[in-house]
């Protein structure tokens, strides 16, 4: 490894990068001679030094390959420009990072930043390799879909201080992640595992890779939503983008029985950091003191088998004489393979997050980390504008999409079980409501901000 000063510094960083390195505190972990300093891991793609760059080429596996320093690293800055001519081919760079004999025999897990030429374009997103999977997908921040250039160099930046992973493409935000579940570990360039014989010999290309380790100074707040996974933690870059929490993470307040002006007595816990409905346990809806116009909420949720709730908004009362229902639309949580709602209502809109019984989401991806898994957190997103436009989010997928104003809405809805509701769904204001549907249901990390 050598030290990067001055004009190099400069080189390295490349063109039109916005963000700097400090000269004197950067160390180069490739020579650009030999692979010294590296270890393979995984699979069996072959890494070589060609032209004072690295090159990583697929071969048949069914295994992902990663070339680790031998050094491990906590806080950090991270810049190296990667191209990729032959392919596409999906690829990756972890951070803090591990291969341990206790973990699946060795299997290298740990943060990965994605570098992805496929149609998906989720470059610059952050993925848990073979443990979580995704925390900012490439949907999350939709203008850094386009930074990726395949056939092009393409300059990353990474930057992980303390539980905050930042990163950039070509100098532009990608994603903005606050995790605590790996602190330190190892560096490594990965060529994805192939499924045929005809993806062998697709090639990632890395140059100019440069760490800083002394005296961090961390960039200016990127602007960009921030997927916090710290529980009931707000931080400051949420707060200046104007979100609170809508629940404390240790009491009742600001929340209250939708049949009653106190808190249920039993049937809902606020222990342990969660706002949890038992099953069986009687206690009935809850909803906010608070009313909502215009707003984004979201929060983490966890459901056990078979269980059916649901996060309900712009609520006018508990209860709507026509229907039975919570007056008010409804984010679905399901367990959609237990739960027998799933397969009911019109082409699936009482599966999870759709609009229940009235629009259904969109297909799921299979992605490990936005497939929804029961027993494990899930975070749902729901944004409601003052135009009527409303979007629903599931572990950073948009799944629908609609206009509560719209002919197409008023339509769905005469098709509905609130079809003898009038207005249903329409009003200008109303309150958050978590439903107690006698399944055991946990909530965390409600945050809100008005739009």
């Amino acid at each position: 490894m050598r030290k990067v000063t001055g004009a190099l510094a400069a080189l390295a960083l490349g063109v039109g990068v916005m963000v700097t390195m400090a000269a004197g505190q950067g160390t180069a972990l490739f020579d650009g001679k030999t692979l010294t300093g590296w270890r393979q891991l995984g699979g069996v793609a072959d890494y070589r030094v060609v032209d004072n760059t690295i090159v990583g080429t697929s071969k048949p596996d069914k295994v992902n390959s990663f070339l680790a320093t031998e050094k491990d690293y906590g806080d950090f800055i991270l810049d190296f420009d990667v191209r990729q001519d032959v392919g596409p081919t999906n690829s990756g760079v972890q951070i803090r990072s591990r291969s341990t004999a206790e973990f699946q025999n060795g299997r290298v897990h740990g943060y990965q930043v994605d570098i992805d030429p496929t149609d998906r374009q989720w470059s610059g997103g952050v993925y848990e390799e073979a443990q979580r999977g995704w925390f900012y997908t490439g949907e999350m921040n939709p203008p850094a879909k386009a930074l990726y250039k395949f056939g092009e160099w393409n300059h990353f930046r990474i930057e992980a201080i303390g539980p905050r992973l930042r990163t950039w493409i070509n100098g532009k935000p990608a994603s903005d992640v606050l995790d605590d579940g790996h602190k330190t570990g190892f560096i490594a360039l990965q060529v994805h595992s192939i499924n045929s014989a005809e993806e062998a010999g697709r090639t990632t290309t890395w140059k100019n890779v440069i760490v800083q380790t002394k005296a961090l100074k961390p960039a200016p707040a990127m602007g960009i939503f921030i997927r916090n996974n710290l529980p009931n933690n707000l931080d400051a870059q949420e707060k200046a983008q104007g979100w609170r929490l809508l629940w404390d993470g240790k009491s009742a307040k600001g929340w209250r029985s939708a049949s009653a002006d106190a808190f249920p007595t039993k049937g809902w816990s606020t222990a342990n950091g969660e706002l949890a409905v038992q099953a069986q346990g009687g206690g009935g809806d809850i909803m906010t003191d608070e009313q909502f116009d215009a707003f984004e909420l979201q929060m983490d949720f966890k459901t056990s088998a078979g269980a059916n709730s649901g996060i309900f908004y712009l609520l006018t009362s508990p209860k709507d004489p026509a229907s039975g229902a919570p007056l008010g639309l409804e984010y679905q949580i399901l367990d959609d393979e237990k739960h027998p709602d799933a397969k009911m209502g019109i082409d699936g809109n009482r599966t999870l997050a759709s609009l229940y019984d009235i629009y259904p989401r969109a297909t799921l991806r299979t992605n490990v980390g936005v497939k929804p898994e029961v027993g494990a957190w899930q975070h749902a997103r729901i944004v409601s504008r003052r135009d009527g436009s409303v979007e629903h989010w599931l572990n950073g997928v948009k799944v629908l999409e609609f206009n509560r104003r719209s002919p197409e809405y008023r339509a769905k809805v005469a098709g509905s079980k609130f079809k003898a509701t009038p207005g249903f769904g329409e009003a200008e204001r109303g309150r958050i409501l978590l439903q107690d549907h006698g399944d055991a249901v946990s909530f965390r990390s409600i945050k809100i901000r008005k739009l």
